[in-house]
This record gives C-alpha cells, structure tokens and sequence, in this order.
C-alpha cells in the first residue's frame, strides 16, 4: 500500500511541477503548442505509469530518465515539450508511432540500444560465455579505490587506467565527489568465474538480476562503482525507490554524460554497474 502512495504521490508532484513548467519560459517550453499535452502526459507518467519493464511492478520511470535524456540529446525534464518533440524524432528514426509519449514500447527500443552497446551482451546473445583474462592482464586496487562494503581486488590492468581517470576527472568536475571520497569506489570488479558460480548457487540467486550464472565480472572490465545509497538500503539495492534516488544523485548524471570518454557504458537496471568496451590495450601486459 506504502508503495501505491508514494506512486500517487509522485503522480501529483509530477502533474504540480508540468503545470508550472508549462507557464515557464526557457529552452525547454518552446513549442508548448504543439507537445505542451504530451509533456504533461510524461510528467504524470514518469510517477505514476504501472509497468513491469523487468519483469516486477514499477510506478513511473524515473530510474530510466537520466540514460533516457542522453539519447534525447536533452537535459529537459519530461514535462516539458522538448522533451516530447525529442522523443517523437527519436520515435520516428526507430519506426514508432511519433507520439511524443514514453511507453513500454519505445523503452524497449531504449534498452535494445543500450543492451546493444555492451560487447558482453552481444556474445552471450550469440550463447558465448566469454572467458576470464590470463592473470598477467590483471592489475590489483588500491585501499582508497575500494568499497569498504564489499570489498574487491583486481580489474585487468587497462581498465584499472581508464577507471583511475574517470576518477580523476569526475573529483575535478563534480563538486559533490570531490568532497566524498566514498563515491566512485568500487564494491565489485573481477570475480572468479567458479567462485561466483558456487556462491549463486549456495545463495539461490543465479536469476539473471540479483546475479548472473555468466556475469560479466568475470572479464574483469566490469566495475560497481559507489554512486550513493538511499538510507536504509544497500549499495545494490534493486528496489525501484533505491534505483530512482541513485539516478538522482550527480554522481550518477555525470556518469550517464561523461563515462564513455573513458569507455564505459551502463547497464540501465543497475545505476552502479559500468562495463569498459574498449579492446585489450596491450601496452599495459606487464
């Protein structure tokens, strides 16, 4: 019931904050004539649309939104007309119905892209199970690098460099990660393939969310990165409410702009997990 009222709740803000996003001026409100009711339509809809994009029941799409924008080419809100024109360009180029409204149906398109972007999905669609790296490609964390949650040890080398970098980069243009040190750590990064494959099975969670019989851990180019947490809940909490406030946070909208000129992409239903898709750089073989 708690969870019905929160999606109400949202429901009301987002129909409040449409209706004054209407009467504003600004970028984002031109062409109110045309997609004005589109953008109201969205705005209720990223609180309170019931749907089931992975399978469990969520209210809205709020966790989606930032990923969502970026393919826009907008950081409008999705109230607002640009952000319904947007959407009906990015409709039409994939052959939808130009409606200017999310729905279940273009967000499939949404997630076919950024599925498709991931090399690790791309084998496993061909039924490969890729292996780990040799040991010499691996390098080890430092202390400050890792999440005193979960802890981890090792990435293959380069993509310990382009981590090391995004780092740096994120703590020089995100006042809210150079401050805290505890964000971008990371809490898991190469995993024996046979370990975590004994300890899904013990723990009856090899269901392809919470954890994956073949999981892209394995290659070692792929990283949970500390992005903040809601309070009482975990680093990898997958309830919609602690997907929805990591999404917010501005450690995680940087990620979602800014992670590919490192060579990370995302996996859309896990704020914290990032995958390196670049080749194995053999300059860093030790």
């Amino acid at each position: 019931m708690s969870v019905r009222l929160f999606a109400l709740l949202g429901l009301v803000l987002g129909v409040l904050f449409a209706g004054q996003a209407r009467a504003a001026a600004g970028p984002c409100h031109t062409n109110a004539d045309i997609w004005g009711g589109q953008g109201l339509a969205n705005a209720e809809a990223a609180y309170g649309m019931e749907w089931a994009p992975f399978g469990a029941t969520e209210w809205g799409w709020q966790p989606y939104l930032p990923l969502i924008q970026q393919d826009l080419h907008t950081r409008c809100g999705p109230g607002t007309p640009i952000f319904a024109s947007q959407l009906a360009g990015f409709q039409q180029t994939h052959g939808l119905p130009p409606t200017g409204l999310l729905d279940a149906a273009t967000f499939q398109v949404f997630r076919g892209l950024w599925q498709e972007r991931r090399p690790f999905v791309m084998a496993r669609v061909r039924g490969l199970c890729p292996e780990p790296p040799p040991i010499n490609q691996l390098g080890y964390l430092v202390a400050e690098e890792e999440h005193a949650d979960r802890l981890t040890r090792l990435l293959r080398r380069d993509v310990l460099d382009a981590y090391r970098r995004l780092v740096a980069a994120a703590r020089a243009e995100v006042p809210e990660v150079a401050v805290n040190p505890e964000l971008l750590q990371i809490f898991s990064g190469f995993r024996d393939p046979e370990a975590d494959t004994a300890r899904c099975v013990q723990q009856g969670n090899c269901d392809g969310l919470r954890r994956a019989v073949c999981s892209p851990h394995r290659t070692g180019t792929a990283v949970d990165l500390y992005v903040g947490q809601a309070p009482g809940l975990g680093v990898d909490s997958t309830t919609p409410a602690s997907r929805e406030y990591m999404a917010r946070t501005p450690t995680y909208r940087w990620l979602v702009a800014n992670a590919g000129r490192f060579g990370f992409v995302p996996y859309v239903y896990e704020p914290w997990h990032w995958e390196y898709v670049r080749p194995w750089d053999p300059s860093f073989a030790p």
